[in-house]
C-alpha cells in the first residue's frame, strides 16, 4: 500500500508536477520515491534524466531532486571541494595540509586505522610491517558494551540472540549481553582464533590473569554438532530473506504495471 502526494514545483518551469510515493507496507515501509511531471504527462525518475530532458532551458546545478527546491548552498559545497582537491592544484588551488591519517571506508562499525607508509627508504613503516599496532587495551573494557541496544526503523528495540550453553561469562558484574557484544567485537577486530579465557586462575583473580586479547568467557570448545546446528539457521535465514525480497520485488512489478495503465489511461 502506498500513498501519493502530487504537488506544483515552482522550481521548475509551469505546468510541472512533483510526486512523493510513501510506501505504508513491506521491507521500505517508511521509505519514500520522487518523481517529476513535465506538462505533457512524461514521467522522470532521477536528476540525470530530468537534465537530459530540459537541457540548457534551466540550470540545475542546485537543484535538489528530493526537496524540489533550488539550494544555492549546495552549489557552495561543491565548489569548496572542487577548490581543496588535489587535482585542481594545476589550476591554483590551496592544497590540503590535513595530516590526520584516514580512516577505512567499510561497512565496519569499528574505526580502523589506516597506515600511512611511503616510498622514501629510510622509512621504518615500510620496513618494519609486522610490528605490532594495537594500542594497550583496558581491563574489563567490555563493560563499556553493557546496555547498548539495537532497534529498527520503527525505533522498537531489537531482541537480543541467544547464546549456547557453553558459553559463561568470567569477570565481574558479566551479564550474557555484554559477553554478546564481547564476543562479536572480538571477531571482527581480532584475526586470532576466539578461544575464552584458557587460563583457570583466571577465575579466580581474572584482574591479575584475564588474557586481555580474549573475551571475558570461559574456555569453550565449538564441536561438528554446533556447527550444523548453525549452518541450519543460516540456512533458513536465508530462505526468509529470500522470500521477503521477493515479495517485495513482486509488489513493486504490480506497482509499475499499475503505473503504466493509469498513464494509459490519462
Amino acid at each position: 500500500m502506498m500513498e501519493r502526494k502530487r504537488t506544483d514545483c515552482p522550481a521548475l518551469p509551469p505546468g510541472w508536477k512533483k510526486e512523493e510515493v510513501i510506501r505504508k507496507s513491506g521491507l521500505s515501509a517508511g521509505k519514500s520515491d520522487v518523481y517529476y511531471y513535465s506538462p505533457s504527462g512524461k514521467k522522470f525518475r532521477s536528476k540525470p534524466q530530468l537534465s537530459r530532458y530540459l537541457g540548457n532551458t534551466v540550470d540545475l546545478a542546485c537543484f535538489d531532486f528530493r526537496t524540489g527546491k533550488m539550494m544555492p548552498g549546495k552549489l557552495q559545497k561543491n565548489k569548496q571541494r572542487f577548490r581543496h582537491d588535489p587535482l585542481s592544484m594545476a589550476k591554483g588551488g590551496k592544497p590540503d595540509l590535513n595530516t590526520a591519517l584516514p580512516i577505512r571506508q567499510t561497512a565496519s562499525i569499528f574505526k580502523q586505522p589506516v597506515t600511512k607508509v611511503t616510498s622514501h627508504p629510510g622509512n621504518k613503516v615500510k620496513t618494519d610491517l609486522q610490528r605490532a599496532i594495537e594500542q594497550p587495551k583496558q581491563l574489563f573494557w567490555e563493560k563499556r558494551l553493557k546496555g547498548l541496544r539495537s532497534s529498527d526503523v520503527t525505533e522498537q528495540v531489537l531482541r537480543t540472540m541467544d547464546l549456547p550453553k557453553g558459553l559463561q561469562s568470567v569477570g565481574p558484574d558479566a551479564s550474557d549481553d555484554t559477553l554478546l557484544s564481547a564476543i562479536a567485537s572480538a571477531l571482527h577486530m581480532s584475526s586470532a582464533p576466539i578461544t575464552g579465557q584458557t587460563s583457570v586462575a583466571a577465575e579466580k583473580n581474572p584482574a591479575i590473569w584475564l588474557n586481555t586479547s580474549q573475551p571475558l568467557c570461559k574456555a569453550f570448545t565449538v564441536t561438528d554438532e554446533h556447527i550444523r546446528e548453525q549452518e541450519m539457521k543460516v540456512y533458513q535465514a536465508r530462505r526468509s530473506l529470500e522470500e521477503a525480497l521477493m515479495a517485495d520485488g513482486l509488489a513493486r512489478a504490480a506497482e509499475n504495471t499499475r503505473e503504466l495503465l493509469e498513464g494509459k489511461k490519462a
